[in-house]
């Protein structure tokens, strides 16, 4: 067996495609009208508990260089900020919700600063 994908349930897909494809830039594979879309992207499957686990639903994990830019992006798109920005054991990290979908942005901390 082999994972594949991870199935995001959303509101209307219309909002979320043009969150995924025209604010974050990630190549959409195949769209069936307003039903489903796919997109090019390796993903990873994550699993979080306790102190790691800072969305309640999926989330997409979406790895950005500048943290508060790509947040004030989204809100500026009308992202809701649930979590706001703030330090974690391996990056700096913010969580949204915009078209229905839970973001979770991860700048790596930098080394050697």
């Amino acid at each position: 067996m082999k994972l594949h994908s991870v199935l995001m349930p959303v509101p209307a897909l219309d909002p979320a495609l043009r969150l995924l494809r025209d604010t974050l830039a990630v190549p959409l594979r195949f769209a069936d009208g307003a039903r489903y879309a796919a997109f090019d992207s390796p993903l990873r499957v994550a699993l979080a508990a306790g102190d790691e686990r800072i969305a309640d639903a999926p989330a997409l994990v979406v790895r950005v260089d500048d943290l508060d830019a790509a947040l004030a992006r989204l809100v500026a798109d009308g992202a809701a900020v649930r979590r706001a920005a703030h330090d974690g054991p391996h990056e700096r990290r913010a969580v949204v919700t915009a078209a229905g979908l839970d973001l979770v942005l991860s700048q790596p901390h930098r080394t050697g600063a």
